[in-house]
């Protein structure tokens, strides 16, 4: 096994020198990549349609296809869904990745080509543990199993032929018959439908393995490292898996799990890496150690736009190229992919923290804010604000989401927030003004509604019993995978949901 891991880990470092030459040459990378996609689809019924052959430039790109979203794309991919070929994208399409649809209720059904399996997600996973082999070039992850939180997978009954399921699930499906000696449970454990049981499941098949590394959503895998505690008695997962040295994570912000993080998994050691990958594709990495930026990935059949936030409702928005960019500005992300996405909105907003290399954050989500009275409250706002609070009551949280509360009458406004906690605050009122003074701190339109209470009262906010978000997750039938606990509502829609079952 030694063996087996020094050569795989010489083989992984080997990648970096390909991942420097992007960071090195990023605006030529993209180029040659628009270009590939632009040919590549030039005769489905899309490049027909827009007339790709005639495309030579970004620029006309921009000027002749709009910008889409998953409602103006789902005629297409309904066909396809069905069987249909060549609308997109050339290549055969049967499988499609089922998004949780946090930015509606809607499920949605993404196409994963094989050039977007093999050339987009595979690729990452592969850069992920190159990076890491080259960060850190005696690690022994080889010498025993990787333990993947997966989601769960169906048959697409529309067309036997072709498949859905969760995205983590749909990798699994896919992965080479020599990844899966490699991890952790096993497939039918990995892919099971009944969450609850599935973490039982897992639990009780992982115990017994030399699990070196661990990848899954924070919220999950917390549920999962109790309920493995709770079987085997030990105090933390070390005395479990005493090989344990890498955890990858994504999906949400890991700033507020890390102390909870620490007491599971109490080794200064522990190396965490923060990866963006999602249903539409896999985007970022972070790369360096001291750092929670992500590295851009610009080599994976991804041609990328952006678009500046206060674009978002105009009727002829203008985005950005990489090369036009401009640091700590909110952008919303736009796509055109080698799974047939053309210029998609995928909903999330980041940052560039850095641009050369290009590096960025996530700071929410374009749906996922609170602006009901000018304040633009985002997720990145609401997490700095929650875990200073934490910190300065010695609290730790689990979940939380927050909506507007809406003049009446003569009464101003404010926000309203749901908080459960793993560890409460040693004084709630603290807590909260703490969260108020933070939000103040980093968001000045807010801090100039909260002047005063002009437009904007001290927040209201309710400690959740344990399990609230549990509970009402499962309800909406979204327990595990990629699902997760809308953050920021700009309508009360989550919050009087939430209320109503408290």
């Amino acid at each position: 096994m030694a063996i087996v891991n020094s050569i795989f880990t010489w083989y992984m470092k080997k990648r970096v020198h390909q991942i420097e030459l992007f960071m090195k040459y990023p605006h030529d990378v993209q180029e040659e990549w628009f270009h590939k996609l632009i040919s590549s689809a030039e005769y489905t019924e899309w490049g027909l349609k827009y007339d790709y052959q005639s495309i030579l430039s970004p620029q006309q790109f921009k000027e002749r296809v709009p910008i889409q979203n998953y409602d103006t794309l789902k005629p297409y991919i309904e066909r396809m869904l069905k069987g249909e070929q060549n609308i997109l994208w050339p290549s055969e399409i049967k499988w499609f990745a089922k998004s949780s649809g946090t930015t509606s209720d809607r499920s949605k059904f993404i196409p994963v080509s094989e050039e977007s399996l093999q050339e987009c997600h595979f690729k990452g996973g592969k850069d992920m543990l190159s990076i890491f082999c080259n960060n850190r070039p005696h690690n022994q992850i080889l010498t025993g199993k990787g333990l993947v939180l997966g989601g769960s997978h169906q048959i697409n009954q529309l067309n036997e032929d072709s498949f859905y399921g969760d995205l983590s699930a749909v990798l699994i499906k896919n992965l080479p018959v020599w990844a899966e000696y490699y991890r952790t449970p096993n497939i039918s454990i990995a892919l099971m439908d009944n969450y609850e049981e599935k973490m039982e499941k897992m639990a009780e098949a992982t115990i017994k393995e030399n699990v070196t590394n661990i990848a899954g959503v924070p919220t999950w895998t917390i549920v999962l490292a109790k309920k493995v505690l709770e079987i085997t008695g030990k105090k933390h997962l070390l005395e479990v898996w005493p090989n344990l040295e890498l955890y990858i994570h994504g999906a949400v912000n890991f700033k507020p799990y890390r102390e909870q993080f620490k007491e599971l998994i109490p080794c200064n050691d522990m190396y965490y890496l923060e990866t963006y990958n999602a249903s539409e594709g896999f985007f970022g990495i972070q790369d360096e150690v001291n750092s929670d930026e992500m590295l851009l990935m610009l080599d994976y059949g991804i041609y990328y736009e952006f678009l500046p936030l206060e674009q978002l409702e105009d009727e002829h928005p203008r985005t950005l190229s990489l090369a036009e960019v401009e640091l700590n500005k909110n952008y919303a992300i736009i796509i055109s992919t080698n799974g047939g996405l053309w210029r998609y909105m995928i909903g999330d907003t980041v940052q560039f923290t850095n641009l050369s290399p290009y590096r960025i954050k996530i700071t929410g989500r374009t749906k996922h804010f609170i602006n009901a009275f000018g304040e633009e409250v985002i997720i990145d706002n609401a997490e700095q604000a929650i875990c200073k609070a934490c910190t300065e009551t010695n609290a730790v949280f689990k979940d939380y989401t927050a909506c507007p509360i809406y003049f009446k009458g003569e009464e101003v406004g404010g926000h309203e927030w749901i908080i459960e906690f793993d560890q409460q605050p040693n004084d709630f009122e603290k807590f909260v003004d703490v969260l108020d003074q933070t939000l103040r701190d980093v968001n000045s339109d807010y801090d100039a509604k909260r002047f005063k209470d002009l437009a904007l009262r001290r927040p209201k906010v309710h400690n959740a019993p344990a399990n609230t978000f549990y509970n009402w997750l499962k309800s909406k039938g979204k327990l595990g995978g990629q699902h997760k606990v809308p953050r920021l509502a700009n309508d009360r829609k989550y919050v009087d949901d939430i209320l109503s079952i408290l």
